[in-house]
């Protein structure tokens, strides 16, 4: 057996079905769209091969009956902490301009790349950690999960801040290293690192399938 297949069988053994769900994290307009909040000054191109990937990952999961779980930012003018207000104002940005991604029931905070099948479960957060004022973990508990194969955006941000809450939470954490961006590689590269160091096994899409016994587009 070579290490690839020895790789591939360890990593079978840990995201089996009944105990597995990947999580979705900000994959929306206003982050991952050129006409999003975002698309005007940043180069969405940098993010879109994972967008691709991301989608190829729920897909497999959806094949192989894992669940997926979307986790997206949804904010209103009264989730704007004074905090949160104040940081942005202190970095020399206007908070009622720059607070007002992902507006909910605005275009920004829908959904892009993958989406929600019908019955599947979405999260809404209002900071960068999925966990954080949320329900998510008693719903995965009540699924039977403790292990979670992560995507999403941005890598150095919500994905870090939620995959760091599931170690806490003590959940068996993957990301799926190639269905992750930031918008400049080097904070994409430097945080894949640290939660490697501290919080995550890394893997990738095809291999995720692999384990599934899944075909995958990507």
């Amino acid at each position: 057996m070579t290490t690839t297949e020895s790789a591939i069988d360890d990593l079978k053994a840990w995201i089996t079905p009944s105990r597995t769900a990947v999580l979705v994290i900000d994959m929306q307009v206003d982050f991952a769209s050129p006409d999003g909040a975002l698309g005007s000054y940043v180069d969405m191109g940098l993010v879109q091969p994972a967008v691709a990937a991301a989608e190829a990952l729920a897909d497999a999961a959806r094949a192989a009956g894992v669940p997926v779980v979307f986790v997206g930012l949804f904010t209103t003018p009264e989730t704007d902490s004074s905090a949160w207000r104040e940081r942005l104002r202190r970095r020399g940005g206007d908070p009622d301009a720059e607070s007002a991604l992902c507006r909910v029931g605005q275009p920004g905070a829908d959904f892009h790349g993958p989406r929600p099948a019908p019955g599947e479960m979405v999260i809404g957060k209002t900071r960068y950690s999925g966990f954080l004022g949320t329900d998510l973990d008693a719903r995965l508990k009540a699924l039977g999960v403790d292990t979670l194969v992560v995507a999403g955006l941005t890598t150095e941000c919500c994905v870090d801040s939620t995959v760091r809450d599931a170690f806490d939470l003590d959940y068996h954490v993957f990301v799926a290293a190639d269905a992750c961006a930031a918008y400049e590689t080097d904070l994409h590269v430097a945080s894949l690192k640290m939660m490697a160091l501290n919080s995550a096994i890394l893997t990738d899409t095809s291999s995720i399938a692999e384990a599934w016994g899944v075909r995958t587009r990507t």
